[in-house]
């Protein structure tokens, strides 16, 4: 019988679950079944790839239906030693012939990732192997001569290098945020101290980002032990001097993996003890653990693993059989490929650094990030601000928010005053946005001022969205004169860069308007210049997908779809995003338009799917996608038209989209940006003709643009930059929600 040289994928996940990894699986079926590739999923990991039978199982578009948003990994991961043998990957080997798949998605960390290479390696020799020993035909080995890898990169401890963000880091982020921030709430009640272990082994990612996030007094990472045992003494006149200010809580931080300088373990236990011993303090340990790793995945990693999912089976199919393995990653919202071993090599290479206690280079292998991060909460942990030195410079800069209040603002001006103040500076707070600088609503904000703003949402500072004009010039003028202002921080959205831009433009006629003004994008809409993301942006995306994940909870037990109407004005960043995280099968936006003939396709494929037996319909609408074709046209149209197999409901989310504490990644970029205005302020507060700029995420980089230049980067009718590198992604949201060639008869019919 002759042999098909058939060309398969096979999928498994492997290691530690993370959140995250059955959005990259389902990527990957549909991805491939789109492309007319055939996909295997291979159960429990290696156990299953040595085990063969059923655990290597043939997939179709139904059979990733409904995971995207559960946690975990449906496909299971197992520990392996037979595959750590040559023994067990020839089982291996001959086990994926016989299902024809000479390619592998390996979603997984390091030691998963090594062992996919290893057997790559092995390849060719294990076929030849087989051959002699009857188990395979020479025909089936010159079939699959080579086995294509691609390595996802899969754990909550963000210690794979290749990739700015590893799958599940995200999530686990959020149920560290949401965990202090609760027992912040009780040790503030009993004027208790806490402290908080989480997971990590030899990174401090998720010590250093979620003290970051949660304002907490101290924090232990292995990437930088205490220099000496004087540790113990700051750590504790840090915590006292705080309860002598008026602080009722404090919050340690402490990484799995924290030793000393010594190589002495740093435990939870111990601080504890030491702090009930020498500051008498009612003091609590909580051991987060597995909780980290649980629970439906965040927006960013069910879209994070959608990403490289689709991009795993593009590089395979584009590729021929002797490709280099490669790691597939993100950086800067863009996909990377980076050689599989050579990040493998670097992530091992910290763990070596440190295990050397060669600190100073762990900290280099982590990245200018990760640096800045930690020197940045060194300043935000100190329970009061550092003396001045002599002879330095004092600036007086203000700070406002602008526009819609966006999750994040609070903890931006936090980190601006903090920062600020321990520079020597005074640091100014504008009431009300610009209605409050018009009307000479300010006030000097101090150290202890912005206690608690680093996770609280809204604007303590309050808001509001008028645009200066005319006769408010001159007022603005005289405030800042009066307040003797040397440089303007604007938190906020378009209104906050609109103001700014007039500000600008009225130089020539005020004098006064010559300093530094500097424009944060604080939006949840996203739709600034100059910016990747704004904060906000991210926060408003949970919200929303949150509460679709409830909405499609609720449709299923009736045969419904739900019309969900999101904001963005013109923009449908949270449209187009919500819909990829929550598998919707159409997202309506401004920038694509909407026609009746879409509406109409779109109806047939609905109609199709629940008389198939599809339970449950989800469509996203942008909030100004069509000024006809609106979320109440659509509801009633497909209400009509599709009464005899499903119900239509529609939901406005409305404000709640932007209510809630800011998600961890728009505290974490709020703090950044904070840090590098405060910069860039104070730097060209001292020239004689300082510039005015916006600064943005661009490339995983902040970046400054001139102010001069905000009309010719945005759309100014639609309010919304020209060029928004997100649509890329819509054709990948098509791909995984429309039905692929002989995989599923229609659109979402087989779930999303």
């Amino acid at each position: 019988m002759a042999v098909l040289c058939t060309k398969r994928i096979g999928v498994l996940t492997s290691g530690g679950d993370s959140p995250g990894m059955n959005a990259a699986v389902r990527s990957v079926v549909r991805t491939a079944l789109e492309r007319k590739v055939e996909v295997c999923a291979i159960y429990e990991g290696y156990q299953g790839m040595v085990e063969g039978g059923d655990r290597i199982s043939l997939m179709s578009w139904d059979s990733v239906g409904g995971i995207l948003h559960k946690g975990g990994t449906e496909i299971g991961s197992a520990r392996c030693k037979a595959f750590r043998t040559r023994e067990g990957r020839l089982k291996a080997a001959r086990n994926l012939l016989e299902h024809s798949i000479d390619a592998l998605v390996a979603i997984g960390g390091d030691g998963s990732l090594t062992g996919a290479d290893v057997f790559r390696a092995e390849w060719p020799e294990l076929l030849k192997e087989l051959v002699q020993a009857g188990e395979i035909s020479q025909e089936q080995a010159d079939c699959h001569p080579a086995l294509a890898i691609v390595g996802l990169p899969a754990s909550i401890d963000n210690d794979m290098y290749g990739s700015d963000m590893t799958l599940g880091t995200d999530t686990a982020l959020h149920r560290i945020t949401e965990a202090i921030d609760a027992i912040s709430s009780t040790a503030a009640s009993h004027q208790r101290t806490f402290v908080v272990e989480v997971m990590g082994r030899n990174c401090g990612y998720l010590a250093l980002m979620g003290a970051l996030a949660t304002g907490a007094d101290w924090v232990f990472i292995p990437e930088c032990p205490p220099v000496d045992n004087s540790w113990e003494e700051q750590m504790c006149q840090v915590l006292k001097t705080g309860r002598e200010s008026g602080r009722r809580d404090s919050i340690v931080i402490v990484a799995e993996g924290a030793k000393d300088r010594q190589g002495n373990p740093i435990s939870a236990q111990s601080i504890k003890e030491l702090l009930e011993n020498r500051l008498d303090e009612d003091t609590r340990v909580t051991i987060l653990g597995h909780v980290q790793r649980g629970g439906a995945p965040s927006v960013f990693d069910r879209n994070l693993s959608t990403m490289l999912g689709h991009a795993a089976v593009e590089y395979i199919l584009e590729g021929t059989p002797e490709s280099e393995p490669v790691l597939i990653g993100m950086r800067g919202n863009r996909i990377v490929h980076s050689p599989l071993m050579h990040c493998v090599e670097r992530t091992s290479g910290v763990a070596d650094a440190i295990a050397k206690g060669e600190y100073d280079k762990a900290m280099e292998l982590r990245g200018n990030s990760f640096k800045e991060a930690y020197h940045t909460l060194e300043t935000l942990m100190q329970a009061q601000p550092r003396t001045p030195e002599p002879g330095q410079k004092s600036l007086r800069l203000a700070v406002l928010n602008a526009g819609s209040a966006a999750p994040g603002m609070n903890t931006a001006v936090r980190a601006f005053v903090r920062l600020g103040i321990d520079k020597g500076h005074t640091i100014l707070g504008i009431e009300h946005g610009f209605r409050g600088l018009i009307e000479g609503k300010i006030k000097q904000l101090d150290w202890l001022s912005v206690r608690g703003w680093a996770t609280t949402g809204g604007s303590e500072l309050g808001t509001s969205r008028k645009i200066p004009k005319a006769k408010d010039f001159y007022a603005i003028a005289r405030h800042i004169e009066e307040y003797s202002i040397q440089g303007l921080l604007v938190i906020g959205g378009w209104v906050g860069y609109e103001a700014a831009y007039e500000l600008y433009s009225q130089l020539d006629n005020y004098p006064a308007f010559n300093i530094p003004i500097l424009c944060m994008p604080a939006s949840i809409d996203n739709n600034l210049p100059g910016s990747e993301l704004s904060i906000g942006a991210d926060t408003a995306l949970n919200n929303i997908t949150e509460a679709v994940d409830k909405i499609k909870q609720s449709a299923v037990a009736s045969n419904r779809c739900f019309v969900v109407e999101v904001m963005g004005r013109y923009c449908g960043y949270l449209a187009l995003m919500s819909g990829l995280a929550t598998g919707a099968e159409q997202v309506y936006l401004n920038e694509e338009g909407i026609t009746l003939t879409h509406l109409q396709r779109d109806l047939s494929y609905l109609i199709e799917g629940f008389k198939r037996g599809k339970r449950v319909g989800l469509v996203i609408c942008n909030e100004n996608a069509n000024p006809v074709y609106n979320s109440d046209f659509i509801s009633a149209l497909f209400a009509e038209e599709g009464q005899q197999v499903f119900q239509v409901r529609k939901a406005i989310l409305g404000h709640l989209q932007q209510g809630g504490d800011p998600s961890p990644f728009d505290r974490i970029q709020a703090t950044r940006f904070a840090a590098k205005s405060l910069e860039f302020l104070i730097e060209e507060a001292q020239k004689d003709s300082p510039t005015s700029a916006f600064i943005g995420l661009q490339a995983g980089q902040t970046h400054l643009f001139d102010l001069r230049d905000f009309p010719r980067m945005v759309d100014k009718d639609r309010q919304r930059p020209k060029h928004q590198w997100w649509l890329d992604w819509q054709l990948i949201s098509r791909i995984l929600s429309q039905p692929a060639a002989g995989a599923c008869p229609t659109a979402g019919v087989c779930g999303s």
